[in-house]
């Protein structure tokens, strides 16, 4: 749970108030650990947001183009790995079941 910026400052002011990590953990029911951590840093974390690996257009041309092939399959096409197209997957709504009409429309 992220706490805010004036919630952490508060409780450390208390701390160079004179109270100890243990009273405050008790107070605000919260972890010793936690505390310590916020004295240590003050700061919360930035959240590191790494880019998409694969286009999503790409893979949905690919998803078009090749309905029934298995995700090993476009991961050497797409030249990534089997993780990562099961991600993206995910991340477009696109699941692995069989559309009836498309098999049946081939044979």
């Amino acid at each position: 749970m992220a706490y805010s910026k004036d919630y952490r400052q508060m409780i450390l002011a208390k701390l160079k108030g004179g109270a100890s990590f243990r009273e405050l953990a008790q107070e605000f029911q919260l972890s010793t650990n936690t505390i310590q951590r916020w004295k240590k840093n003050p700061e919360r974390k930035k959240r590191i947001v790494k880019p998409d690996k694969i286009d999503n257009d790409l893979l949905k041309a690919d998803v078009e183009a090749y309905p029934d092939d298995y995700q090993w399959q476009r991961a050497q096409r797409l030249g990534c790995s089997q993780n990562a197209i099961c991600t993206a997957l995910k991340r477009l709504g696109i699941t692995r079941k069989k559309d009836v009409s498309t098999f049946s429309s081939r044979y």
